[in-house]
């Protein structure tokens, strides 16, 4: 579902993505792990067509996301770790905005978007203009509107940032969920109990390279550890 072939990303001197190549499969949560600046977020703009690799390849559900962009985007959701909202709308209205643009029915819309909300706790922000909400209540309404059109691919960037215990633990609960559906995972983190938590396999980065990948008990015998990888 997820393919990156022998990726490169430089800007000037700077190799921020150095010939990374994964594949991540169907229903597999994936999580990126590493610090900042390791080459997370560049790794996952390739992917969301938001940046064009300097050489290599990266491909959804088989479409190349240079070659044919909207083939690719269709099918999958993104979410930065600063998502950009339009803030004189309410959540409501944007949630109908998200579900227009992907040529969604009315009534789809409005059942797949009340379900989320319930489970988001969204019921008291629904009419208030998005400006005037908490960065963790805006983290939510962008995590419900890219649900919305249920993506094939969810590649989300630091998704705990901003939020409190409670809605952390219910977007971890949804994301396991749709990856026990179908639905593949990739999500970038610098938090390893998270990753551990959360993920099938996890790929650790740095300095723009992938220097090992696993299951958590892989990494555990790798490293010689018996209990937590954070130890």
């Amino acid at each position: 579902m997820i393919e990156l072939e022998h990726v490169v990303k430089k800007f000037g001197d700077l190799v921020a993505v150095d010939d990374l190549s994964l594949q991540i499969a169907q229903g597999e949560f994936f999580a990126l792990l590493g610090p900042n600046a390791a080459g997370k977020t560049t790794t996952l703009k390739i992917l969301a067509g938001l940046l064009k690799p300097t050489s290599g390849t990266a491909r959804v559900c088989g479409f190349d996301v240079q070659s044919h962009p909207l083939e690719a985007k269709r099918r999958m959701a993104y979410v930065p770790d600063f998502p950009f909202l339009y803030e004189k709308l309410t959540p409501w209205e944007f949630f109908r905005f998200t579900g227009q643009l992907f040529l969604m029915p009315e009534d789809q819309i409005q059942a797949r978007a009340r379900a989320l909300v319930v489970r988001f706790n969204l019921e008291p922000y629904l009419t208030k203009p998005i400006e005037s909400l908490s960065h963790g209540t805006r983290q939510r309404v962008v995590i419900v509107s890219a649900l919305l059109h249920e993506p094939e691919v969810f590649i989300i960037d630091e998704p705990m940032v901003g939020l409190d215990p409670q809605h952390a633990r219910v977007v971890k609960d949804i994301l396991k969920e749709r990856a026990a559906a179908g639905m593949t995972v990739l999500m970038s983190t610098h938090e390893l109990s998270v990753a551990e938590e959360l993920a099938d396999r996890i790929g650790i980065i740095n300095n723009g390279k992938l220097i090992a990948v696993g299951t958590p008990e892989q990494l555990r015998r790798q490293a010689g550890a018996t209990g937590p990888l954070e130890r």
